[in-house]
């Protein structure tokens, strides 16, 4: 019976692989772009009918969410999951009416688009300033890696919950790369140089959990969506050579928290966590 369920379970796995290339992966993640540079959801495809759609971290609709608003799109980056059959895509609208930086994680199953996971952030978000975010993120060089010198998708993944890690265990051994620059908010850790450094300003007590991965290692590239002291949360990273290179953060200070609280330090300049969940993490800051 063991023997018969395993195939079974190989069978359905290489199916999914079969199915899931990266042209349908980025025709899918192209389509999302143009929904919300029209905001118009009935672009995105294909999609099924019972789709789930979560907007930072809760649940909503296609037709409630930031794809129903036209945004202009001055910057969009995919990573494309063909083991998962997943993408992310990074958008950074800071041109139009109002600014917006956004993180999507869609899934498929069986060749449609069947969960999305949204984190939107906007003014009042942690250090939000979509001019700064455009301006370094489009610096940056996330293009593919020789396949030769690729990371497995282990060691992406591993140097990610690294860094995530060490917000809550300071004995974790981070890989840093160096350089390393942290893209946060609109703020850089860096301004491009050889000197950069992303090992600064991280918090002491802080549980970063409910981890989704999507994992792209032709690029080096992990999203990590998560709960940030009960706050929407991704933390996308570059590997190179198994060392930390870029980091790109994006944190809805402006969401309530539905997890409710916790303790820790909140040491550092970076964000940390205090009672009462959101509110607390707003107090650590200094913010209302």
């Amino acid at each position: 019976m063991l023997r018969v369920s395993m195939s079974l379970l190989f069978g359905a796995a290489a199916l999914a692989a079969d199915n899931c290339t990266r042209e349908a992966l980025k025709a899918g993640a192209d389509s999302l772009i143009a929904a919300q540079a029209a905001g118009d959801p009935s672009l995105l495809k294909p999609v099924t009918e019972s789709l789930i759609y979560n907007e930072n971290q809760k649940p909503a609709t296609l037709k409630s969410g930031i794809l129903s608003q036209a945004l202009r799109i001055d910057h969009s980056r995919h990573s494309l999951d063909t083991t998962q059959c997943a993408t992310y895509t990074e958008l950074i609208s800071a041109t139009g009416p109002k600014q917006y930086v956004l993180g999507f994680q869609m899934w498929w199953t069986a060749g449609s688009i069947a969960k999305i996971d949204a984190i939107t952030t906007s003014t009042g978000d942690w250090a939000f300033n979509a001019t700064g975010t455009l301006n370094w993120a489009s610096k940056e060089n996330w293009g593919t890696i020789p396949e030769d010198k690729r990371d497995s998708r282990a060691v992406v993944q591993a140097a990610a919950d690294a860094y995530c890690d060490i917000f809550s265990n300071k004995s974790v051994v981070v890989p840093w790369g160096h350089p390393c620059a942290r893209l946060e908010g609109g703020a850089y850790t860096g301004n491009g140089g050889p000197n950069d450094k992303c090992d600064v300003g991280i918090p002491s007590g802080v549980s970063l959990t409910n981890r989704r991965y999507v994992i792209d290692e032709t690029v080096g590239a992990v999203d990590v969506m998560l709960s940030f002291a009960g706050i929407p949360d991704s933390h996308e990273f570059r590997v190179e050579n198994g060392k930390l290179r870029f980091v790109h953060t994006m944190t809805v200070m402006t969401a309530r928290s539905s997890s409710g609280g916790g303790t820790g330090t909140g040491k550092g300049t970076g964000k940390g966590k205090g009672a009462g969940g959101a509110r607390g993490v707003r107090r650590s800051l200094g913010q209302p």
